[in-house]
């Protein structure tokens, strides 16, 4: 997913260089994604982007795999709703999904391009995928390792039961740092909860599900100007009522992502940390 604006960043941060070679963060995801075994790539983008996009990331990989691009704009949306006059943003990730429909037959990880989730996620979803089944799945990170020390960010607290099946899970915006933990909307957390960082494993059957549930927003919520359906409270709707079940993958790989322009140098150092222990080759891309 990679239609996001950018706003707190100030500029496409998807397309922002930040290894040595010029990679972006979604460079990464896509060389661990392709050495678990991933066989095509869909892009969901916007289409004032296009060219830019296609320019500094989908042509490096349109000779090695299959690859699709589709477009999330705001006039796509359910027969019988219109774009309420002044909105510029974004419908959220539950939207941004959902426009992959058409293109997308089998199953499938969904990620976002400005996060690196790390080479184990990507195996551990792959091998979920491959071995079949009905469930979905979400891979898990610790709260405290997610963190920016620039500001708040959005993240979807996760509960999950014994047997590694999704409870609930629902998006905070405004988490800010506080220590070895974090504050939001007046609770206070330990840092060691469980979050979700939109890596989620679906099948198929999810697209009617977000094409109920996202009407179902756009009823209550689409004449907001700033108004957007979360996949995470998405997921946790369905779940909450039987129609889906969603296993919980945790994983020790590192996450880290850009929200701010001051978490760059973080994110630099932290991929040539990676470099240099072996886990990527200088350049990516020959």
């Amino acid at each position: 997913m990679a239609a996001g604006m950018g706003s707190r960043y100030g500029g496409l941060k998807q397309i922002d260089a930040v290894g040595s070679h010029g990679e972006a963060i979604i460079d990464y995801s896509i060389h661990d994604a392709l050495r678990a075994g991933f066989g095509r790539l869909v892009f969901v983008i916007r289409r004032d982007i296009e060219a830019a996009f296609r320019e500094a990331i989908g042509r490096k990989f349109e000779k090695r795999v299959a690859v699709d691009y589709v477009f999330q704009e705001l006039d796509k949306l359910p027969s019988g709703f219109i774009v309420p006059p002044g909105r510029a943003k974004p419908w959220g990730t539950t939207h941004a999904i959902l426009m992959a429909e058409e293109a997308v037959h089998e199953p499938f990880a969904a990620i976002n391009a400005d996060d690196f989730y790390g080479r184990e996620s990507f195996q551990v979803m792959a091998d979920f995928l491959r071995a079949g089944g009905t469930d979905y799945a979400m891979i898990g990170y610790t709260l405290r390792n997610t963190l920016s020390e620039h500001g708040s960010v959005s993240r979807g607290v996760c509960e999950c039961d014994a047997a590694g099946l999704l409870r609930a899970v629902v998006e905070l915006t405004k988490v800010e740092k506080q220590g070895r933990g974090a504050r939001a909307e007046g609770r206070v957390f330990s840092g060691d909860e469980l979050v979700s960082m939109n890596f989620w494993g679906f099948t198929p059957a999810l697209f009617p599900q977000l094409r109920e549930q996202f009407t179902a927003f756009l009823r209550r919520s689409g004449q907001e100007l700033k108004s957007e359906s979360y996949i995470p409270t998405t997921v946790n709707e369905l779940v909450a009522s039987g129609a889906a079940r969603v296993r919980v993958l945790r994983t020790t790989a590192s996450w880290f992502g850009i929200t701010y322009k001051e978490d760059k140098p973080q994110v630099v150092a932290s991929i040539l940390k990676l470099v240099a222990a072996g886990e990527y080759p200088p350049k990516l891309w020959t």
